[in-house]
């Protein structure tokens, strides 16, 4: 296990620069996320990090080792794709011991550790079968096993549960994460998908257009988003994000006064943009009001989606409710759960 260590990290191709200076920590056993929309260059970053990738400028240091002109071969890590790249003509066996195999390693020594890491995936049955007899999560599974056989500093995952369904990508993470708590390896996870992030890992990167946006806990990045933009990806359903004008000390929305956030004051007149969830905003007689337009009830929850003054807004209500599109209902936030942010630069107040 290891460290890594990112310094004024930057890549370019040709004059399109697509990194741009990245600095980030991540600590020896961590399990860290690197999360944002397509192209904000979360798969890039993991890929300099692996060595499939070349370095524009900056450093890459896995544990006290500078590693930027170094192959993936040489760098102790071990990477599960997407797409599992299995020998479809190998067995799982011998998928999951081809690198030890092409180290020289004994082969007695091979089948042990193949059969340790079978063991601890549930692949035990399955070792003499070919890929094609197996379902997409087994081969996901093989192919986390032919990482775990090599015992690396460093596990890197990319985008590995997108071509499972939605009921095996929920059982797949789960097993992701209990084999991290296991093994405590050092463990680089590129996702899309937020909702894996929350609940994968101790840290989360929030990335876009090549930046870093924000860096903490799950729990740190939903509670206290560092600007508009975090604010409005982690989460699901996203923060409601409305314009307003400070005004005698509330937040003037299209009318509607809101309450400030607790503990913050603001210039009056000063433009912002009030973040509410969508779990903070209830029923009653003074705040947003709007038309109901969709309802979604998810069983535990039910999602009203309204729209007012142009706008969509959404709340999430654990109790049953009663509305049909067209009714006309009035929401009002919970003040210790808002958030603000300045209009013009979008960081939080």
């Amino acid at each position: 296990m290891a460290e890594v260590t990112i310094r004024a990290l930057r890549k370019s191709y040709g004059g399109l620069q697509v990194i741009h200076g990245l600095d980030l920590d991540i600590a020896d056993g961590a399990f860290v996320v690197l999360v944002g929309p397509s192209g904000c260059g979360k798969s890039t970053l993991l890929r300099m990090i692996a060595g499939l990738e070349d370095v524009t400028g900056g450093d890459v240091m896995i544990g006290d080792n500078r590693v930027n002109n170094l192959p993936p071969s040489e760098r102790d890590i071990a990477m599960v794709f997407q797409n599992y790249a299995l020998y479809p003509h190998k067995t799982v066996a011998a998928n999951m011991g081809f690198a030890l195999k092409m180290r020289g390693m004994d082969k007695e020594a091979i089948r042990a550790k193949v059969e340790h890491a079978a063991g601890i995936l549930g692949l035990t049955p399955y070792l003499d079968r070919y890929p094609r007899a197996l379902s997409g999560g087994q081969r996901q599974r093989v192919a986390m096993g032919r990482a775990i056989v090599r015992d690396p500093q460093v596990f890197l995952f990319d985008e590995p549960l997108s071509n499972l369904d939605a009921k095996l990508r929920v059982q797949m993470r789960t097993e992701i994460k209990e084999l991290h708590q296991r093994l405590k390896t050092t463990t680089v996870y590129v996702t899309h998908d937020q909702i894996e992030a929350m609940t994968m890992a101790d840290k989360i990167v929030v990335m876009q257009g090549g930046r870093i946006e924000q860096v903490g806990s799950p729990l740190e990045l939903y509670d206290r988003p560092a600007n508009v933009f975090v604010a409005a990806f982690i989460g699901s359903p996203s923060m409601n994000l409305v314009e307003g004008r400070i005004a005698g000390g509330m937040v003037d929305v299209s009318g509607a006064r809101l309450p400030l956030p607790a503990g913050i004051s603001a210039d009056v007149g000063r433009e912002v943009i009030y973040g509410i969830r969508p779990e903070h905003l209830h029923q009653a007689d003074e705040g947003l009001t709007g038309t109901v337009s969709v309802i979604e009830p998810t069983g535990s929850e039910t999602h009203v989606v309204l729209r007012l003054a142009g706008r969509e807004l959404t709340a999430v209500f654990r109790n049953r409710v009663a509305f049909v599109p067209g009714d006309t209902i009035t929401l009002a936030p919970d003040a210790v759960a808002s958030h603000l942010f300045d209009k013009a630069t979008g960081q939080r107040i």
